[in-house]
């Protein structure tokens, strides 16, 4: 049985390191703040004081952290996971970082060592939450195969990509599609409300068609309830799409309607909306069509 540690237990890490504790793993972990240790500790963790601490007692250490220079700290810097390498550990990292980061992590955890995998995923809490996760894996395939069983505590779907950085390649093409599908649902729900159709009923009637997406099957009842809370939040769908342009320059790659849905995005953060969940850009088309979306009374 593998030893496992979990660092970063946020709305995802929290519920994923819990799913790896059900799964009958020994789960050591560490987040900054220690509400979220204290909880899973109650259900049978172990609690560390650093990341050091964490690596060195376990075989598999996972990182779940908000962006790239967070995991770099956590990964290569004092106290971090590098200072904790022995022999056979392996790195997973299910944070949303630049490929690039990802992959100079890669490289410096192999020269002590470690295989290092990036492994972001995609589904959100409700996927979090009950192991239905989609996961995208770059790195050494049979470094994969030895932390699989862990990964299927979390997820459903656990395609190798290639190798390192490949893993959050796909993850920023996954955030493009995302992006695009909170921006289309707001829009068409803004649409249909004010030239006179029922938006409840626009989306009940499109969700059996070709505009049938993840998007429409789980947002429009959350929005019309008046709950805009996370879920995936908006600052954390403005930091992936500033990942996705800073790549897509990298590499010559013009992405205009991504770098308009970033900018929708940006705005919400200026607002002060950025908590809220990423369908919560409906806020920033109410306001430029002058009109709230309708909610049940």
């Amino acid at each position: 049985m593998l030893r496992v540690g979990y660092i970063g237990l946020g709305i995802m890490g929290k519920a994923m390191a819990r799913n790896i504790l059900k799964a009958g793993f020994p789960l050591v972990v560490h987040n900054r703040s220690r509400s979220a240790v204290d909880e899973l500790v109650s259900e049978g963790a172990e609690a560390a004081s650093s990341p050091a601490e964490v690596a060195e007692k376990v075989d598999v250490v996972f990182t779940n952290l908000p962006d790239s220079p967070d995991v770099e700290q956590v990964a290569l810097g004092e106290n971090g996971i590098i200072a904790g390498a022995h022999p056979g550990l392996i790195f997973v990292d299910h944070s949303t970082i630049k490929p690039s980061t990802a992959r100079r992590i890669a490289e410096k955890l192999g020269e002590v060592g470690v295989q290092a995998l990036d492994a972001p995923v995609s589904g959100g809490d409700i996927g979090a939450r009950n192991g239905t996760l989609t996961i995208m894996v770059g790195g050494d395939r049979e470094a994969l195969e030895k932390v699989r069983p862990v990964l299927e505590a979390e997820g459903k779907t656990i395609t190798h990509i290639g190798g390192p950085g490949s893993g959050q390649i796909a993850k920023a093409a996954n955030q493009v599609m995302v992006a695009a599908q909170m921006v289309a649902m707001g829009e068409l729900l803004i649409l249909a409300q004010k030239a006179g159709a029922d938006p409840r009923k626009v989306v009940e009637a499109i969700r059996g068609g070709a505009a049938q997406c993840w998007t429409l099957d789980v947002k429009p009842p959350r929005l019309f309830a008046g709950n805009r809370q996370p879920g995936f939040k908006a600052r954390m769908q403005a930091k992936d799409l500033q990942i996705i342009l800073e790549t897509a320059r990298e590499y010559g790659v013009p992405l205009p309607s991504a770098a308009v849905h970033s900018q929708l995005f940006q705005s919400m953060v200026a607002q002060g909306l950025g908590e809220l969940d990423n369908s919560a850009v409906v806020a920033i088309l109410e306001q430029l069509a002058d009109i709230h979306l309708i909610e049940e009374e």
